[in-house]
């Protein structure tokens, strides 16, 4: 499958070079494509990794990966082109944080989320929210003592859930779909208390699991 990737930060690295290592072929959009962090970032994943444009990561992928910071998060989109992902699975992994302080502050809450503004943003593509409740160094194939962590998901179409599922698992994951993209909202917050619980312990090796019974 080929994916495309917004956002050239560790999240995005980390997630496209996972996936380029499942066989995928993965193009990670910037900016500034060219920046000797990418180029460095290419050779080491090898042959099924590339980079571009934010506009050309979103035509190369079947499906494509949000992973940009909140403050940077319209601006990429405007760049991508919204009617370039008409059609096609967006999975959002942005959470909607000031981080100029500490804790950081929670720039969309309430009746709406991050996830429910890229929709808007992107009205043709199937927003699907996930891998935002997790550190980036546990994104590929985590392993904890408990076995491995839920990654929840939410979005408003079922294929588009489906595909992202089949993503979750191949990276070692077990999937919860959690409805509509009105529950970013949730997730969002579940975020913010994996931050919290990471200032107070200064340890990134935590995540959360839906125990059943």
């Amino acid at each position: 499958m080929r994916i495309g990737v917004l956002g050239s930060g560790n999240v995005g690295r980390v997630l496209g070079a996972g996936l380029a290592g499942l066989g995928h072929d993965v193009k990670l959009g910037s900016r500034n494509p060219g920046q000797e962090k990418l180029t460095a970032w290419s050779k080491e994943t090898g042959p099924k990794a590339s980079t571009g444009t934010f506009a050309e990561a979103v035509e190369f992928g079947e499906i494509v990966i949000l992973a940009t910071l909140w403050t940077g998060t319209k601006s990429a989109l405007d760049l991508a082109g919204a009617k370039n992902m008409d059609g096609k699975v967006l999975i959002d992994v942005t959470n909607p944080l000031d981080f100029s302080s500490m804790p950081p502050g929670v720039l969309v809450s309430g009746q709406d989320s991050g996830g429910e503004q890229v929709q808007r943003w992107v009205p043709g593509a199937y927003v699907v929210k996930a891998f935002n409740i997790i550190s980036n160094q546990h994104m590929v194939k985590p392993s904890f003592a408990g076995g491995p962590p839920d990654l929840f998901i939410c979005g408003n179409d079922d294929g588009a859930k489906a595909s992202v599922t089949g993503l979750g698992k191949e990276l070692g994951w077990s999937v919860v779909d959690m409805g509509g993209i009105q529950s970013a909202r949730y997730l969002e917050s579940l975020a913010m208390l994996w931050i919290l619980y990471y200032l107070k312990t200064r340890n990134e090796n935590h995540a959360f699991k839906l125990l059943k019974k």
